[in-house]
């Protein structure tokens, strides 16, 4: 399990409530003591329309959480453009040793939500992913290192989305682990019929979903549910809670 933490002021969820390094150390470490496996610290808003940051500032955010609360032990470069937005980014990746997850987006923040569109949402991202995974590895990028994302909420609609989360498996196809960011999303908002409440339980029946579907990462920002519902899920026959396969009977 991935655990969220939005050292922002205007992230689509939690906007503002760990801008101050202090706070957000604390909901780091809360996060780990509610058995968060991985921390995913970021400084940036990637919602819909918000403008790009610069990278002096992104640190600024960031870095005091990242020491504090990790010890400067950043392990993973989750790159929301699939690291295609800097021409660096790819030769950095591959000497660091860290590893990287490559996410899809269709357009950028600002315009990913003006008109998407696809002709087949799941095979052309799965053609995408499988484009990144191989630019990675060309890059000199280890396969083992490489984690693919479909995007959940980058450039789709609610249909999209929900395509998206229901095949879920077909991308085990690509070879990699899975990273799904589904948490408290817009689209689960539409499906529960109403933007001004809570979106956690229907975070967790989304994330029993993906783990039925053998989906090795789930993003969220409430771990502890998350957790306690997948530990029942598989305890109850749910799944191989070893492999993540299907219960059989």
């Amino acid at each position: 399990m991935m655990g969220i933490v939005n050292v922002t002021p205007d992230s689509f969820s939690d906007g503002g409530k760990f801008f101050d390094p202090e706070v957000a150390v604390e909901q780091a470490l809360q996060l780990v003591a509610d058995g968060a496996d991985l921390l995913d610290i970021g400084g940036e808003s990637t919602r819909p329309y918000a403008e790009p940051l610069s990278a002096d500032e992104e640190l600024r955010r960031v870095m005091p959480v990242i020491e504090a609360a990790l010890e400067a032990g950043a392990e993973i470069i989750n790159d929301v453009t699939g690291l295609t937005a800097d021409p660096e980014m790819l030769a950095l990746a591959a000497e660091s040793g860290a590893g990287v997850c490559a996410m899809h987006m269709q357009g950028t923040p600002q315009t990913m939500q003006d008109d998407p569109r696809y002709g087949n949402v799941v095979e052309e991202i799965s053609e995408y992913l499988a484009a990144r995974r191989n630019a990675l590895v060309a890059a000199g990028i280890a396969p083992e290192r490489i984690c693919l994302d479909p995007g959940i909420g980058f450039g789709k609609t609610h249909e999209h989305n929900l395509t998206l989360m229901a095949n879920c498996w077909r991308f085990h196809e690509l070879g990699c682990p899975l990273l799904v960011g589904h948490s408290r999303k817009g689209f689960l908002a539409k499906l529960i019929g109403d933007p001004e409440r809570d979106r956690t339980s229907a975070t967790v029946g989304s994330a029993l979903s993906l783990a039925r579907q053998g989906v090795q990462v789930v993003r969220v920002h409430d771990v502890r549910p998350v957790r306690e519902a997948l530990l029942a899920f598989a305890a109850t026959g749910g799944i191989d809670g070893e492999a993540g396969e299907l219960a059989t009977p």
